[in-house]
């Protein structure tokens, strides 16, 4: 999984330690932790946080985040171009396609025939 990044924190597959794929995501050890984490301290009241707080980033950092960002767009699309090519494999209409990913059926075979 050498391209492969967390759908969270975006770090690559050899930052972390263990990279755990799930239908089109992948998700880190160290934010399963975080996740854990944060079920377990559960307020009962209040807004959750938003993470990350957009106060504490700054305007470089927020830049810099873009292109991994991106990386985990691309990495989603090659995932959903993979289960549509198995959907075509067992036969399904582009119709059913389409109508599944909530398009026209010539959409769907024009963004994913190719």
């Amino acid at each position: 999984m050498p391209d492969s990044r967390c759908s969270f924190c975006t770090k690559d597959a050899d930052s972390v330690g263990t990279l755990v794929a799930g239908a089109g995501v992948f998700i880190c050890d160290e934010c399963v932790a975080l996740c854990a984490q944060l079920v377990k301290d559960k307020k009962t009241s209040g807004p959750a946080p938003r993470v990350p707080m957009w106060e504490q980033v700054g305007d470089e950092a927020l830049l810099a985040h873009l292109p991994r960002i991106e990386a985990v767009r691309d990495q989603v699309d090659d995932d959903l171009r993979a289960w549509v090519a198995e959907a075509r494999r067992r036969e399904l209409s582009w119709d059913k396609i389409g109508a599944a990913l909530g398009m026209k059926r010539q959409s769907a075979w024009e963004r994913f025939a190719g």
